[in-house]
């Protein structure tokens, strides 16, 4: 057991330098390489902006409802009902029927297969909408439950939008989380521009394709302004593609005149109807909107058949950056709004930084003092061992860019605190070793070292499945506390079962005839 080849001492030392090197990155300003990975701090440690944003799901219940119109329709002429005053509001659809048939829309109604308006009947049980009979109007809106799992679908698909537009503008660790039925909490360490983060998690991004047309009596039209040249134009209500098509998108320069664009490539589908529509209209003119405004009318020139194309509209290199970047992440379901808003100053930051660093210096300090004192030349191989644990948890929390919080310095401080208690049990089990009469130095520390490590491993062990669980069920801060102390039991181990035990036998081989402990 504390027989060490030299490969083997080679490849612990390798480890340990391999991996305690990337904390030297903290502390240096060269920024590639090696380098190039730093600890990242979180929020309550650096500053940066804290969002409550509230998702305003009206649009998309009325949306929901309007996709059903003609589903409705459908089956209202399958079943032989005949309608009247068919009529599309906010919130409801209605329209009137005899009453000889009511009884047969309730039977189709509340059919639990083939049911094309209350899809989840069937599986869940839940109607998506109700209606009611008003002197033979029938009035058909969202139900509860309906509501209820639209918001719980809008809000979740939010959150993931929310996260890919964040993360496009390079915000390192940001935490967003769900906060009720129908809020989300944004939370950006070291964002220095909480505006234009404002302004990016506030558009939808609904984009969509319509050709202008001169017909302003045409059933199905619609007027916009231009954003660019304020021309008044007629837009066609009929949706070429929409963002949903879109592969990606990019900020470019035009070749012509040197302006910002957004160059987009479309899918397969987007790529077909767009080749169609611009081979059919080649002269006219083709709206883009976006969030129910007019970007721009190019004419067409050719038919654009290779799934490629361009978004112009006097743009700045920084709005063009910022609608490829909306478009790339995809269109809220449904409108965002900011309903409380809080900076988080650094100098904040600094005093949690300057607190946490002087309480992990004092309890290093102590603890470095009572093994000296305690266990001597061995205390001294338990503060070595100490040392190079910490190098290696930094090292791996600059390795993986870790997002360090005030519950992570907490994590690490435990972590000093274990693997303290790791090299005493390892030093109490070989002094109970050398009170035994027919133990020798080296077999008492072989017996010692064999007989603990058992137990170390046990109570690390059953600690990382706390803190795994923690870091699966936990949020934000929670999180950083878990990754910290999961990674500090691994260092501790390791630490533990080579370093301390390689230092042991080194000191031990070299004073085999002396008694080692008191």
């Amino acid at each position: 057991m504390l027989n060490f080849t030299k490969t083997k001492i080679f490849f612990i030392y390798l480890v340990f330098i391999s991996i305690s090197i990337f904390c030297l990155s903290n502390f240096s300003q060269i920024d590639q390489y090696l380098f190039k990975k730093k600890i990242n701090l979180g929020l309550d440690l650096q500053g940066g902006s804290y969002l409550l944003l509230e998702v305003d799901s009206s649009p998309l219940q009325k949306r929901h409802l309007q996709s059903k119109v003609i589903p409705l329709k459908k089956k209202l002429i399958e079943n032989k009902i005949k309608f009247k005053n068919f009529k599309i509001l906010d919130n409801e659809i209605s329209f009137n029927i005899s009453n000889d048939e009511i009884s047969k829309f309730e039977k189709f109604f509340n059919n639990k297969k083939n049911n094309d308006i209350n899809l989840y009947l069937d599986k869940y049980r839940s109607h998506e909408f109700d209606f009611r009979n008003i002197n033979n109007r029938i009035l058909i809106s969202h139900s509860k439950s309906g509501i209820i799992n639209l918001n719980t679908s809008a809000v979740d698909q939010s959150i993931e939008i929310v996260r890919r537009r964040i993360d496009e503008t390079g915000t390192k660790e940001p935490s967003i989380l769900k906060r009720g039925s129908n809020r989300i909490l944004v939370e950006l360490p070291g964002v220095k521009d909480p505006e234009r983060i404002k302004e990016l998690l506030g558009k939808t991004a609904q984009l969509s394709f319509k050709m202008v047309t001169a017909n302003t009596s045409e059933f199905g039209n619609e007027s916009f302004i231009l954003k660019d040249t304020q021309e008044k134009i007629i837009v066609s209500k009929r949706i070429i593609i929409t963002g949903d098509n879109l592969i990606d998108a990019k900020p470019r320069f035009d070749n012509i005149n040197q302006e910002p664009i957004v160059a987009f490539t479309l899918n397969r589908l987007g790529s077909q109807r767009f080749g169609q529509a611009t081979s059919q209209n080649i002269g006219k003119r083709i709206a883009i909107i976006l969030d129910n405004e007019a970007i721009s009318a190019p004419v067409i020139r050719d038919s654009i058949t290779g799934g490629q194309g361009t978004i112009s509209g006097n743009f700045t290199f920084q709005a063009a950056t910022d609608l490829a970047l909306l478009l790339r992440s995809g269109a809220l379901p449904a409108p965002l709004s900011v309903v409380e808003e809080r900076t988080v100053g650094p100098d904040l930051g600094q005093d949690s930084i300057e607190a946490g660093v002087v309480s992990l210096f004092v309890g290093f300090i102590l603890v470095i003092i009572f093994m000296i004192i305690k266990y001597r030349v061995f205390g001294i191989i338990a503060n070595i061992a100490l040392i190079s644990n910490l190098l290696m948890l930094l090292g791996f929390l600059t390795l993986i860019e870790a997002t360090l919080t005030l519950p992570g310095i907490a994590g690490i401080i435990l972590t000093v605190g274990m693997a303290v208690d790791a090299n005493v049990l390892i030093f109490e089990r070989i002094k109970e070793e050398l009170r035994q009469e027919n133990s020798n130095n080296i077999q008492a520390f072989d017996n010692g070292f064999k007989r603990s490590i058992i137990t170390i491993l046990d109570a690390n062990i059953t600690t990382l499945i706390a803190s795994i669980i923690l870091f699966i069920f936990g949020s934000g801060p929670v999180k950083g506390f878990a990754v910290t102390l999961s990674i500090g039991l691994v260092t501790t181990l390791f630490s533990a079962y080579y370093i301390s035990r390689h230092l042991t036998s080194f000191i031990l081989f070299k004073n085999r005839e002396k008694k080692l402990f008191s």
